[in-house]
């Protein structure tokens, strides 16, 4: 799938031209559905048909890219792989064609520049989330990406111990235990203590190396495990940590990537619900924030904005203004937010469905602040 850097390449790479878009809902799970998405994208395709303004060669060039788009979909066997899936092509050439993770609407449009605003929900599918799950011996790493759920590292601590009995201990006939210094027990505890130490290290050099400055860490295991690993957590990385001492080491691939998948849907919540509680604060002291369409659309003009968020329920009303907002968001390099649940509906009540993070305010006298 397309990260969000790629989609706004191609969003700024296509704005001038005329492009065919089209998104396909690949939910239906029905056996006796099988082929209900392509009656729905028939529907469609007459919708986007009346766009053509015409003429003989606006008709030609729908066509073209219509045989483009068709010709990837001749290879889908009744059912849509993934949950949905997204497809850009012009007269000349297909730009993009490829299942997605997120069900999409049912929606195919001709028009200049690419259809936007429906693939930003797909955007948190590119996000990395890690997972580790350890206890004092043992570690599994786990990356979670595009709805897969691998294991590229398996880490295990150095506890070769052996017979630690005899560890100090006095061989010379004796009626006295002649043990001098440490017990084998202490010194056995020493052994997994370092060996615990060079694991959480380790551990946390590949971690930190793979979630990187925007992914998810998910830590699982122990309780004892866990906690420990919490602390270990750079600063910067915890709100985009979560704990969940109920998974355990021994896990399968089917059992844990269920409970990741929550991990992230939980961590996103979070984010999202914090992003729009400092939006609304800053927007309500005069700060570095915008609520509502009057506000945000003249910051997006002025291109002041850092972050854009979007209801769901708001681009589902009126699709073309906020695939507008969007592409507008896109040409400033902002990133773009589509809100869901709890923090859509606060959006929805105290915004109208739209708000915006920005870069500086505005001063009277035209003077910009940071601020």
């Amino acid at each position: 799938m397309l990260t969000h850097t790629e989609l706004v390449e191609l969003y700024r790479e296509l704005r001038d031209e005329k492009v065919l878009s089209i998104y396909v809902d690949g939910t239906v799970t029905e056996f006796s559905e099988k082929n209900v998405w392509r009656k729905r994208l028939e529907h469609q395709i007459a919708e986007a048909r009346k766009s053509v303004n015409g003429a003989a060669k606006d008709e030609e060039a729908f066509k073209k890219a219509l045989a483009l788009l068709q010709g990837e979909l001749e290879e889908v066997d009744r059912f849509i792989p993934g949950r949905g899936w997204v497809g850009f092509a012009t007269p000349d050439r297909l730009c993009y064609a490829k299942p997605v993770q997120v069900p999409m609407p049912d929606l195919a449009r001709w028009e200049r520049g690419i259809r936007v605003a429906p693939y930003v929900r797909a955007l948190k599918q590119e996000r990395v989330v890690v997972t580790i799950l350890l206890d004092s011996r043992r570690a599994r790493i786990f990356r979670y990406q595009d709805a897969e759920l691998h294991e590229p590292e398996d880490l295990l601590a150095e506890t070769f111990m052996g017979d630690l009995s005899d560890v100090n201990v006095s061989k010379r006939g004796t009626n006295r235990s002649g043990v001098r210094g440490k017990t084998g027990t202490d010194a056995s505890q020493t052994v997994l203590e370092v060996s615990e130490d060079r694991l959480h290290k380790k551990l946390m050099e590949v971690v930190t190396e793979m979630v990187g400055s925007r992914g998810f860490l998910v830590i699982g295991g122990t309780p004892e495990a866990v906690s420990r690993a919490a602390q270990e957590v750079p600063k910067s990385m915890a709100p985009r940590v979560a704990e969940r001492p109920s998974l355990r080491v021994e896990m399968t691939n089917a059992e844990l990537k269920p409970a990741v998948e929550e991990a992230a849907s939980a961590i996103t919540q979070s984010m999202q619900d914090h992003l729009l509680e400092d939006v609304l604060n800053l927007a309500g002291s005069g700060g570095r924030g915008s609520i509502g369409k009057v506000h945000t659309e003249q910051a997006l003009r002025e291109q002041r904005v850092e972050t854009l968020l979007l209801s769901r329920s708001f681009i589902q009303a009126d699709p073309e203004y906020a695939d507008r907002c969007v592409g507008t968001a896109f040409e400033q390099q902002a990133e773009v937010e589509e809100l869901s649940n709890r923090g859509a509906e606060r959006l929805d009540r105290e915004g109208d469905g739209i708000a915006a993070r920005l870069r500086y305010v505005i001063q009277e006298g035209n003077g910009a602040s940071a601020e």
